[in-house]
């Protein structure tokens, strides 16, 4: 018979949620449906590809069918539309070459001899639990090791920078599972971080998989990056922009005073050695300040004669 990679079908990925999985059936439906392909010259595909797709969603939908199709699928390269043997694990009567099945599906539905082999719970086939459990019929245990599961998530530069512990929380097919990870000081964008034993569970004294989450850096309201270098946007009133003189600027771990040279116009840049994004050997990138010339909101009287006489003086 030929295996079923319902993922494939549906066209979702393995970490899909169920509303992802819902929404692609959806679509996949009114696509296929018999009723809106009935003058189609390919009806007879478009029928197929309903079944396949109202296949896939009824074994998906399931969170149990579908955690014992996922360990299924995960021991070995299977591929959608391939040929399968079941008699591999030890069931006798199948030969795909003349192809003889020796079961009953009893009451199921109409699905492929995949699906009713394994899901439909027939009158004298089996469950796929037996495969997954190690079949009593022939006197087998079959050990079977859980999926890694993969999945992003994303801190700030300053979260990055200053490491620690960090509680984010993940939607899986199981419901919303929450971790505490230690996020490593000077990680770096798309880095690893391994959870061991917190990805699907394994079945019948099989170990857990991994969950891998990889880092991504959200926008900071204060910090871009470029490999180790920071980039922010510093406000000073016309008169340090003017003169010249220093300011104070909140850097990514400490605040430090910086030197304004004197005429620096609005979008200039000063650069501040060492004292941008870290990396994990401990060096350090560079500061990138851009400057914002700004105005006060509220000018004292003196400041005001100030700019009355600047106004006058000014070459127009």
């Amino acid at each position: 018979m030929q295996y079923k990679d319902y993922y494939q079908i549906l066209g979702v990925e393995k970490t899909a949620t169920q509303e992802e999985i819902k929404k692609s059936y959806r679509k996949l439906a009114k696509k296929y449906h018999p009723d809106t392909n009935r003058d189609n010259k390919d009806k007879a595909k478009m029928e197929e590809k309903f079944k396949d797709a109202s296949e896939a969603y009824e074994l998906l939908s399931d969170p149990d069918k579908r955690q014992k199709y996922d360990q299924f699928g995960s021991t070995g390269n299977f591929h959608n539309g391939a040929d399968f043997d079941p008699s591999q694990y030890g069931y006798g009567g199948f030969n795909n070459g003349n192809v003889r099945y020796e079961y009953s599906t009893g009451n199921a539905r109409d699905y492929s001899d995949f699906f009713n082999m394994f899901f439909s719970g027939g009158d004298g086939g089996f469950d796929i639990s037996d495969l997954l459990g190690g079949s009593r019929r022939a006197g087998r245990n079959i050990v079977y090791d859980g999926e890694h599961i993969e999945a992003e998530f994303e801190i700030t530069p300053e979260e990055g920078f200053a490491g620690g512990e960090k509680r984010i929380a993940l939607q899986d097919v199981g419901g919303v599972k929450n971790f505490s990870l230690k996020i490593p000081k000077g990680v770096r964008d798309g880095e690893k971080i391994r959870l061991k034993g917190q990805g699907h569970p394994g079945s019948q004294g099989g170990k857990s998989g991994d969950l891998h989450l990889i880092v991504r850096f959200k926008p900071s309201s204060r910090f871009t990056m470029e490999g180790n270098d920071l980039e922010m946007t510093q406000d000073i009133y016309p008169w340090d922009a003017a003169l010249g003189g220093k300011v104070a600027v909140s850097a990514i771990d400490e605040r430090i005073m910086v030197k304004v040279p004197a005429g620096i116009q609005t979008e200039n840049k000063i650069r501040v050695a060492g004292k941008g994004y870290i990396d994990r050997d401990g060096k350090r990138g560079d500061l990138y300040i851009k400057v914002r010339i700004i105005n006060p909101s509220r000018l004292t009287g003196e400041q005001q004669k100030l700019y009355e006489q600047l106004q006058k003086t000014a070459v127009r």
